[in-house]
């Protein structure tokens, strides 16, 4: 069974026309925004935009993945009867309770690839709960497992989500950081993925990279690339530290509270034991060839502007909480 699979961009010009590396116009268009923040003079900003919306034009349907129904991609972890989909089965909804919530995960998995999926956020008042959306080593929090997570930390109505992120390796982790999003999670489908190859870890929101993760090439260094991964959703109630700390807790008349999904797609390296042939050639794929290896000037652009304004909270800049820093944290995501 082979999940829902864009073709490899053998050549340089079907490789540049895949989404990572198109030019963010629609991000870009809120980094130049003037209310936003004043970055250049109205001349060049328009030409500027001018040439991503062409770029954006030029890009090519190939980098979409067909269609695919629920059962061809994942089984339900738990609570079988707090999942549905729509009639054409296109649209995959879960739901939390006072009771339970619920849970998928990709029937297969993989190690390295492009992962993505549409995300709409629970919305209203949906304070203490968390929607998550991550890949694993293992189903559970085993005490030796690889993990990347993004974890959607629900509101009070007219507060902002906030988005966290995290990195595992060997049942370790404590590598958070905490985003506010340019936009309202709840009204639309987003796009989520991640990018891992041997050289780096991006986390993206449509397309903007909001987190690099990089490998310094040392042995024993966290980063994790020697596993293969599973990917999973799941909607539960953390109303013990979600929401300001679990300050506010989850108001379970306003319940159910429901995530959608749809359009997943995943371009990876599938795992087959003891070893898959495609782990030695990753490299024949755009997302462990060069331009995948670092950010493009485009996504530098966005990155930054990233960085300045939507960061809430950053672990290696949490001198009190780690007096000698993560390994990790004086590698430079620019390079």
């Amino acid at each position: 069974m082979h999940l829902s699979s864009s073709s490899s961009w053998r050549s340089s010009l079907k490789k540049l026309s895949h989404p990572l590396f198109s030019p963010s116009s629609d991000s870009l268009f809120q980094i130049l925004d003037p209310k936003m923040e004043r970055r250049a003079s109205p001349t060049p900003v328009l030409l500027y935009i001018a040439a991503l919306m062409a770029a954006s034009c030029c890009s090519s349907s190939e980098a979409a993945a067909p269609k695919s129904s629920f059962e061809d991609n994942f089984d339900i972890m738990w609570s079988e009867d707090h999942f549905t989909t729509s009639e054409d089965k296109q649209i995959w909804y879960l739901s939390l309770d006072k009771d339970t919530g619920c849970g998928f995960q990709t029937k297969q998995k993989y190690r390295f690839g492009w992962f993505s999926m549409k995300i709409k956020l629970v919305g209203g008042d949906s304070a203490g709960v968390v929607t998550a959306y991550y890949m694993c080593t293992e189903n559970g929090a085993g005490p030796e497992r690889d993990e990347l997570d993004f974890e959607f930390l629900g509101n009070r109505s007219g507060q902002p989500y906030l988005i966290q992120t995290n990195v595992y390796k060997n049942g370790t982790g404590n590598r958070e950081m905490r985003h506010q999003l340019w936009f309202d999670p709840t009204e639309e489908y987003h796009t989520y993925s991640i990018l891992w190859n041997n050289h780096q870890i991006v986390f993206f929101v449509d397309k903007v990279p909001i987190r690099v993760f990089k490998n310094n090439g040392e042995a024993n260094n966290f980063f994790p690339n020697e596993k293969p991964m599973y990917l999973f959703s799941s909607i539960w109630n953390a109303d013990d530290w979600a929401t300001r700390g679990g300050i506010e807790k989850t108001d379970w008349k306003k319940s159910p509270f429901v995530s959608s999904y749809k359009d997943f797609s995943v371009d990876a390296c599938q795992w087959e034991d003891p070893f898959p042939a495609c782990v030695s050639t990753t490299t024949k794929n755009w997302w462990d060839q060069y331009n995948a290896w670092h950010l493009s000037d485009a996504q530098k652009k966005d990155f930054a502007w990233i960085q300045r304004n939507m960061v809430i909270y950053d672990y290696c800049k949490d001198s009190e909480r780690f007096p000698t820093l993560p390994v990790e944290c004086p590698l430079s995501p620019w390079e």
